[in-house]
């Protein structure tokens, strides 16, 4: 008999489950060459996160005892066994599957050489470089002269150098010197030759002038490690209610930048003496996750690797549809009176909201602005038109979340130049996170105060806009303009529940509302009625809502609960009762 499946699968394990399938694209054949290194680059990029984050509340949790049961419904360190054992094994499928494009990029004609490969030519490439441009950003911490531990940063690379004299003469000194990958290229591209394409890391660039960066040394030999640390990225938010929110943030960004380790990633050529070393120096436990590591770190740079070589080896570039209703020079407002307009990015343009914002922020008709913001970009058209706006002499109102993880510095500097130019900035709820992407404007139009919106499942962020799949609802109606006008009253006056009609509005609606959608399909089905559940999100965790949606069965492996007839069928395999049953309409 088969075992039946656990109930709930542990949120973290699932989500190494969805970094295993980002891995699978970069092992996926089909798939051109150089996208398959930037899904190297994107799971790189995915566990960093994963570590600073997920890791680190459990590494917080451990330490609960009993009570971190009840809170994760498991046992920290028990769900952190399986992580590691779990990164590990893709680690290994990581550095598989890296190995196997290096090889294929060969056959194309491109080389990842490091310094001990490079023909006259390419020395003196790499030599000029390195004194020009990559020396400059330098600067060496020798660790037999640092009288505390250095605060190495989270989620850079640095370089471990032990220096010595091929005879043993002189005692070894160590030094640790940061990649400066943050202002430089981690790829350098040297000059091609008999049409072959070579790259070159800013590690081997580095590598290769160590005997330049230590020349008052009388040494010659330069072994070069690479390490990297992950650092806990909760932020800690005390309760002093004499104390600003954005200086309580201000305060828990700084106390990340030393944020306690939870990963220490090595080279595994590191002599076991050197190794100790530091990880004495830099307080690294043995209850921190230490990751035996390849020659290579923040592999998430790999999104970023170079262009080069035929055409063939990548995606051709999308190119973004602009909306035919806005072709015409006329008033973006004069369209959305006529009909809504829905938007799909990455494939349709983004530049249409920026539009509609920059338009209302010149027109003497609007009245007001409101917005919610949680991500933007570093350079935002948003945030400009916004500013603008209130140049212009509307009322502005933005609710910006200092709480959007990971992009906090970034929302306090825009919080900051926003109230310098005059916009009322609310920052949040206390006690909730405004996830939600709203925007609210309001016009004057014959002697009315009318609204219009946008409503959004993407950030109003014009960078992510080309990447990720979302929608932008633009529209006029007059039912949903009002929910959200509920909204904005909600956050700005009463922090009182409203009833919404049209939107579903959390903390105070959500499930209610899901919960039903789910059941009247639940229902359909067993009226033997057209009947589907279509869903896309980040992760789901609430009980209620999983429990509703087992007994919908989606394909023959993801069996969980089903009535008894289909249950009989899986435990004894017999995959032809269960098409029959679902074909009678008992599975439902």
């Amino acid at each position: 008999m088969a075992k039946t499946p656990a109930k709930y699968i542990n949120k973290e394990i699932s989500w190494l489950s969805f970094n295993a399938r980002v891995l699978q694209e970069a092992d996926n054949e089909s798939v051109p060459l150089i996208e398959r290194i930037k899904f190297l680059g994107i799971c790189s990029s995915n566990l960093d996160e994963f570590y600073r984050v997920r890791v680190a509340t459990l590494n917080r949790l451990s330490h609960l005892g009993k009570k971190a049961k009840k809170i994760v419904g498991d046992n920290p360190d028990a769900i952190l066994k399986d992580i590691t054992r779990i990164a590990l094994d893709q680690h290994k499928k990581f550095g598989r599957i890296f190995r196997q494009l290096t090889r294929e990029l060969a056959a194309e004609g491109i080389f990842i050489i490091n310094e001990t490969r490079l023909n006259k030519e390419q020395r003196e490439f790499v030599r000029s470089y390195f004194q020009e441009v990559v020396r400059p950003h330098l600067f060496p911490i020798m660790l037999d002269q640092v009288e505390s531990a250095p605060e190495l940063q989270d989620r850079t690379i640095y370089l471990a150098i032990a220096m010595s004299k091929n005879d043993g003469s002189e005692k070894t000194k160590y030094a640790l010197i940061k990649i400066p990958s943050d202002v430089l290229p981690r790829f350098l591209i040297l000059p091609a030759t008999n049409h072959k394409n070579y790259v070159m890391m800013l590690d081997d660039v580095i590598r290769f002038g160590l005997a330049d960066i230590f020349s008052i040394f009388p040494y010659e030999r330069y072994d070069a490690y690479t390490i990297k640390i992950t650092r806990d990225a909760e932020l800690d938010i005390d309760d002093d209610v004499s104390e600003s929110y954005i200086n309580k943030i201000h305060k828990s960004l700084k106390q990340r930048a030393e944020g306690n380790p939870v990963r220490f990633i090595y080279d595994s050529r590191m002599p076991e003496s050197f190794l100790n070393l530091l990880t004495e120096l830099l307080n690294i436990s043995k209850h921190d996750t230490i990751i035996t590591g390849s020659k290579y770190h923040n592999n998430r740079d790999l999104m970023n690797f170079p262009n080069i070589g035929g055409k063939h080896l990548r995606y051709e570039p999308i190119e973004t549809i602009r909306c035919r209703q806005f072709e015409t020079k006329s008033s973006v407002f004069s369209v959305l009176r006529k009909q809504d307009i829905l938007l799909h990015y990455p494939y349709q343009s983004f530049g249409h909201v920026i539009d509609l914002l920059r338009e209302a922020s010149i027109d003497p008709k609007v009245i007001s602005i409101k917005t919610t913001v949680y991500r933007v970009a570093k350079y935002s058209s948003i945030m400009n038109a916004l500013i603008n706006a209130v140049r212009n002499g509307k009322s502005v109102t933005a609710v910006l979340e200092l709480q959007a993880r990971l992009d906090e510095e970034t929302n306090i500097f825009w919080a900051n130049k926003l109230q310098e130019e005059g916009v009322k900035v609310i920052f949040g709820i206390p006690g909730l996170k405004v996830h939600s992407k709203t925007c609210l404007i309001k016009r004057r139009e014959k002697n009315k105060e009318v609204f219009y919106a946008v409503i959004g499942t993407g950030n109003f962020n014009e960078d992510t806009a080309r990447i990720y799949s979302d929608h932008s609802l633009l529209t006029h109606n007059r039912k949903i303009t009002r929910d959200v006008a509920k909204v904005f009253d909600f956050i700005e006056n009463t922090y009182l529940a409203s009833s919404y009609k049209h939107l579903i509005v959390s903390p105070n609606y959500s499930r209610k509302s899901f919960s039903k959608l789910i059941r009247n399909e639940i229902n359909n089905a067993e009226a033997g009625k057209e009947a589907y559940i279509i869903i896309k999100l980040n992760n789901l965790v609430d009980p209620q809502i999983i429990n509703l949606l087992y007994p919908v069965q989606l394909e023959s492996d993801d069996l969980i609960s089903a009535k008894p007839v289909v249950k009989k069928a899986f435990e004894n395999g017999e995959l032809q009762l269960y098409r029959n049953a679902k074909r009678d309409g008992v599975l439902v």
